[in-house]
């Protein structure tokens, strides 16, 4: 299995997060990859740089003002005076405010609240490039899916809550979501995204929300008590024509293997009923037992039968990393998963 990864991806160095009103380490860290990596050479996997991610395959699924804000964002607040290390708003548009006709600002700090969803994602002058670096490794796994072969996009950082134009959640580009147009553009008539990261992809379900051709599943843990915490309820199936096209499977905190296999064998077979034509899968190893905040509890074993029970399905797969934070399991996890399928 080819393995795409580009080493600029790891100077993206994120320092803000608020946790529970306290400021401390942000967990979106380069030894995340690191630990990805190690355990890709010692599977041997073929680890290539991928070619820079096509700006089509980007403008397919980000608007063009907030790709310019990503790139271009950095050096604006560079210029404004008594500004900290990193871009992190301090307002975001409440709903009454688009309600009655809210605009973007002219402003970097105004344009920081309307292009992010919340303060985990701080911004700085090498996270557009480890970003379009994790797009590109996205794309490439899917034209190896679409020619009929399973790839891995060790992409860094992650992507599924990221919208077509605010980044949230340490996401930035939702690298599934490119892969998944790139799948369709590519000629799959229909794709279907699988996401098991123990968050709600609301980005990827954001994205695909009214569209009927791209069927999005997701295990996670009930955003009653975990985030995103607004979104990623069960009654969530779509909009317009996207409606029946959206799966939202929520587990309650400590749920374990039983009840999330049970979900993702239920994802399957939805998968299956769509007839979907190629898989992207939002690898998360955040739903791990050994994960800080442990909301589901899913042992080795547990990530082991996942594999399995996703290569059942005989479609070729663009499998593109997700979370997963305790850097001492990550790496092992990802081999039991990737061996498994």
């Amino acid at each position: 299995m080819k393995a795409f990864w580009d080493p600029i991806e790891l100077t993206h160095t994120p320092e803000f997060f608020l946790q529970r009103g306290n400021v401390r380490s942000n967990f979106e860290i380069p030894a995340r990859a690191e630990a990805l990596l190690a355990a890709c050479v010692d599977m041997g996997l073929d680890i290539t740089k991928p070619a820079p991610a096509p700006q089509p395959s980007l403008l397919a699924v980000h608007t063009p003002e907030y790709l310019d804000f990503l790139r271009d964002g950095p050096k604006a607040w560079d210029d404004m005076p008594d500004h900290g290390p990193e871009m992190i708003p301090n307002m975001h548009p409440a709903p009454e405010m688009l309600a009655q006709g809210a605009k973007p600002s002219a402003t970097i700090v105004g344009q920081v609240g309307w292009f992010t969803a919340d303060a985990s994602c701080p911004i700085g002058a090498n996270t557009w490039p480890a970003a379009i670096a994790a797009a590109a490794g996205a794309v490439a796994a899917a034209d190896m899916a679409a020619a009929g072969v399973h790839a891995y996009a060790l992409a860094r950082p992650p992507g599924h809550h990221a919208y077509a134009a605010r980044a949230g959640g340490h996401c930035y580009l939702n690298n599934a979501a490119i892969a998944a147009q790139r799948l369709r553009d590519q000629g799959a008539a229909k794709v279907a995204v699988l996401d098991i990261d123990s968050h709600h992809g609301n980005g990827t379900q954001g994205i695909f929300w009214d569209r009927p051709d791209v069927f999005f599943a997701s295990l996670h843990g009930d955003p009653n008590g975990y985030y995103p915490w607004y979104i990623g309820h069960a009654g969530e199936v779509g909009g317009g024509a996207g409606v029946g096209f959206n799966l939202n499977l929520p587990l309650l905190q400590g749920s374990g293997d039983t009840q999330w296999l049970a979900a993702l064998d239920y994802a399957v077979a939805r998968i299956r009923g769509f007839g979907a034509d190629a898989l992207v899968i939002s690898l998360g190893f955040d739903a791990s037992e050994n994960e800080p905040l442990r909301f589901l509890s899913v042992t080795s074993d547990g990530f082991a039968r996942a594999g399995a029970a996703i290569a059942a399905t005989q479609l070729p797969c663009a499998i593109v990393q997700e979370g997963g934070y305790n850097t001492e399991v990550i790496g092992d996890l990802l081999k039991r998963f990737l061996n498994a399928f």
